[in-house]
């Protein structure tokens, strides 16, 4: 699949999620509703979010270089990490206005804000299960990130539909006037939605950009290598993620007697097998030792 659908989808979201986070804003503050506006607020992050998203994609699009031999593909987790800290400070706003909120007497909000908040969770859950299809199908950390961040405004805004529905209709059905602080026990919920989508993001992205290493993926590949004929052990096997890739080093033991050509060949041979047979693994480096027969 052509990586550049990732961008276009990223252009996408960026371009909705602008708009409908305008339109609640101005829906949040006629409608007296604080869980349409803090859902706004969020949708204004995701918005930055995409951006976000979007530079990553383009740098780590760049082939390698003299300077980046390993390319540009920790642009993405870059993005993917700055997206979940963009998530988290406004999962801080939304508690911080609500809590203001429920600190002052206030009329419920208007019936047709529910109208609105319907047909956001129906265009945002759209774009999530788009990005998240292509995201999946290449790999891609910040093409997840970018997904998920549509998903998480899906989430905010269902919890801001129930909550709009018990301060509307609650008081006049039940004579329970209190019943209107629903509006911001929403919004409270949903930034603790937002918080655990952010880890989420964050933790895989800090992995990454710490190269710790993919125990999975390891396995694999040293499966693939000591299937090659002429290998004895596979030593010291390092695996790291870049972008929707992996970089591998090993050290390979062979026959000692084996000449520095055809250790070489040999090392073309496991290079070649494992970048065919374990998906992800964009480049291995290995360094060849002479290997002692086994009793």
């Amino acid at each position: 699949m052509d990586r550049s659908k990732l961008v276009r989808n990223a252009v996408l979201g960026l371009v909705v999620s602008v708009g409908l986070a305008l339109g609640k804003l101005v829906a949040g503050v006629l409608g007296r509703s604080t869980a349409l506006v803090a859902d706004a607020v969020e949708s204004l992050a995701d918005s930055v979010g995409s951006i976000i998203v979007l530079s990553g994609l383009m740098v780590a699009e760049r082939p390698a270089d003299e300077q980046h031999p390993y390319g540009y593909g920790k642009a993405e987790a870059l993005a993917a990490l700055g997206v979940g800290v963009l998530l988290g400070l406004s999962a801080v706003a939304i508690v911080w206005q609500s809590v203001h909120e429920m600190l002052v007497p206030h009329a419920a909000p208007a019936w047709w804000t529910l109208v609105v908040l319907g047909v956001v969770v129906g265009i945002k859950e759209i774009l999530f299960r788009r990005t998240l299809a292509t995201a999946e199908a290449l790999g891609s950390d910040a093409g997840r990130a970018d997904a998920w961040h549509h998903r998480s405004d899906a989430i905010t805004s269902v919890a801001a539909f129930i909550g709009v529905s018990v301060a509307v209709f609650g008081p006049g059905l039940t004579g329970l006037g209190w019943l209107v602080l629903a509006d911001e026990v929403a919004a409270l919920i949903a930034s603790g939605v937002i918080v655990h989508t952010a880890w989420g993001l964050g933790v895989p992205a800090l992995r990454e950009l710490l190269d710790a290493d993919a125990p999975g993926l390891g396995r694999a590949v040293r499966a693939a290598a000591e299937s090659v004929e002429g290998v004895m052990l596979v030593e010291k096997l390092h695996t790291r993620k870049s972008g929707s890739g992996h970089h591998v080093d090993m050290h390979l033991h062979v026959r000692g007697e084996l000449s520095v050509r055809e250790a070489h060949a040999l090392a073309g041979r496991v290079r070649a097998h494992v970048r065919s047979t374990v998906a992800g693994v964009r480049d291995v480096l290995i360094h060849i030792e002479p290997g002692e027969e086994r009793a």
